[in-house]
């Protein structure tokens, strides 16, 4: 593919973007390319401050890719970047987009494995390679090495320059789709489950808000390791859904509150062997009340509150086990990107947005009125 093919047509592609002048992406352009959109911010705020734009395009250096993204899923974690409640600190305007999936544009290595053309999804982290964490397998929990969307420009943009290292290919039956869809949700879903919970086949699990990207993720996972499914979500629509990724019992805590009991119900007193919790505030404490002596819960999130009070006279007494979960190691994200080529897990997707309406998307994602995996298509 020539860069004189990736020439845009302003009258269509520029619709509802407005020109930026000067270079604020890397310093370079891309012969041809000049400009790409973008949907980025210049500031904290309500989903209103995210804004279609031009920038100049960015060029690959040695050891790099231009890529062309096709699709970008939406990340809870891209709401909290955007409204600065996640804490780290931004250079303004900044693009988010941890995952994506596109075609290679042009290679700043003529030496590369991979071609123009190319069909790709790109690893959502850049470890650095070298720290402790890294050389053991654990480079999830690297601290050297970035993230895209967050430390580095990430996919709301026609064209992402990337390291090498982070490029995977993408099976022609694949779609972009799927690809943007599956990487962290599935990733995160597996390493909470299978790496850090334990679970297996015969075991009974608690999957928290299973309308949500990563829940859908977890049933399916779950269901792959074998093991008795119960779920959660606030409407009858969503439970039935998440029965047909393969939940056995199902509780709508919009009308259950009182989710704990209902579990114990369930499993005749007992209590779950594992639960993935990814809420937090009452939904946290009350999810420590289902689980079974010598029980584990997982946590990975915590966006209805990240505060609680907590007794620590059951972790003793019942011996339970309460783990922190980040996202998956790089192992584990081709482990399960191979899983979703080969069709063993399917990724949910709820909706797809143009850049020019992510703040909209935003406000799907953030309504949590879906089920599945939200996406730009650039």
């Amino acid at each position: 593919m020539t860069a004189a093919m990736l020439v845009f047509h302003e009258t269509d592609q520029f619709a509802g973007c407005r020109r930026i002048t000067g270079d604020t992406t890397s310093g370079r352009l891309s012969p041809g390319v000049a400009q790409m959109r973008v949907a980025w911010f210049h500031q904290y705020g309500e989903p209103e401050v995210l804004v279609c734009e031009e920038a100049p395009t960015p060029i690959a250096g040695p050891g790099e890719a231009l890529i062309r993204v096709r699709a970008t899923g939406i990340n809870h974690v891209d709401l909290d970047v955007r409204a600065g409640t996640s804490r780290v600190p931004l250079k303004f305007p900044h693009i988010l987009g941890r995952e994506f999936a596109g075609e290679v544009a042009a290679l700043g290595d003529p030496g590369s494995s991979f071609r123009e053309g190319d069909r790709v999804w790109v690893a959502c982290r850049l470890p650095c390679e070298r720290c402790e964490f890294c050389l053991t397998g654990r480079d999830n929990l690297c601290e050297r090495g970035g993230y895209f969307g967050m430390d580095i420009p990430g996919g709301y943009a026609e064209f992402v320059k990337v390291p090498l290292r982070s490029l995977n290919l993408l099976p022609a039956h694949l779609s972009f789709e799927d690809a943007a869809a599956s990487q962290i949700a599935f990733g995160t879903a597996w390493h909470v489950l299978i790496n850090r919970g334990g679970l297996r086949a015969g075991h009974t699990v608690l999957i928290q808000a299973a309308g949500s990207g990563i829940g859908s993720a977890a049933v399916q996972v779950a269901r792959l390791a074998g093991a008795r499914i119960i779920a959660t979500a606030g409407s009858d629509a969503k439970l039935e859904r998440a029965r047909a990724l393969g939940a056995d019992e199902l509780i709508n805590y919009t009308r259950e509150p009182e989710f704990d009991q209902k579990v114990l119900e369930l499993t005749q007193g007992r209590g779950v062997d594992v639960v993935m919790e990814h809420i937090g505030g009452e939904v946290f404490t009350r999810s420590l009340a289902c689980l079974r002596t010598d029980g584990t819960m997982v946590t990975v999130g915590a966006h209805a509150g990240e505060v609680v009070p907590l007794d620590i006279i059951p972790f003793f007494r019942r011996q339970l086990r309460l783990v922190g979960s980040k996202n998956a190691s790089l192992s584990e994200l081709r482990e399960v990107m191979a899983m979703v080529a080969d069709g063993r897990l399917k990724p949910v997707i709820h909706a797809t947005f143009p850049l020019e309406e992510a703040a909209q998307a935003h406000r799907t994602v953030g309504s949590r009125d879906l089920f599945g995996k939200v996406l730009l298509k650039p």
